[in-house]
């Protein structure tokens, strides 16, 4: 309702509104990412800007932010010298991390798919590729001196 002063909620009515757990709350005030509130009346009550607070950093996890980093961007977004610019390279730089994990993982699905590719697929686990593959010694990763100029022999 418009015009409606939001009153302070309990913890378990904050938790609801922000669509957490009471723990997460508790959590939240440990990690510093919101203020543990005085005690009132033998419990502690929140503003409703700690509801909108919770909301922002559980939105910026779901798109792949960390704590520290959703914590970052309360910081940025409180800093009235911030520019939008520097919120822009936060989320290029997690884009950037993003990627990383990407090949990584096509790294392991490549590495998955070549064990997988070399077992019969039936017989006694003692002819089993898949977890001789896994008893095997790690192998150095090849070091490959592509870009490094080549050495002429000259008399």
């Amino acid at each position: 309702m418009p015009g409606r002063q939001m009153r302070n909620l309990t913890i378990g009515k904050a938790a609801q509104e922000a669509g957490v757990g009471v723990e997460t709350i508790r959590f939240y005030e440990r990690q510093g990412l919101i203020e543990q509130p005085a005690k009132g009346a033998g419990y502690r009550t929140y503003p409703p800007e700690v509801v909108a607070r919770i909301r922002f950093i559980r939105q910026a996890q779901r798109i792949g932010f960390s704590l520290r980093e959703a914590q970052e961007l309360l910081a940025l977004r409180a800093n009235p010298e911030a520019d939008c610019a520097d919120v822009r390279a936060q989320a290029q730089h997690k884009i950037a991390e993003v990627d990383e994990k990407i090949s990584e993982l096509l790294r392991v699905r490549a590495a998955l798919e070549a064990v997988v590719a070399s077992c019969p697929g039936h017989g006694g686990l003692s002819g089993c590729t898949i977890l001789e593959a896994l008893d095997e010694a790690p192998r150095e990763p090849s070091t490959c001196r592509c870009d490094e100029p080549r050495k002429r022999n000259t008399p």
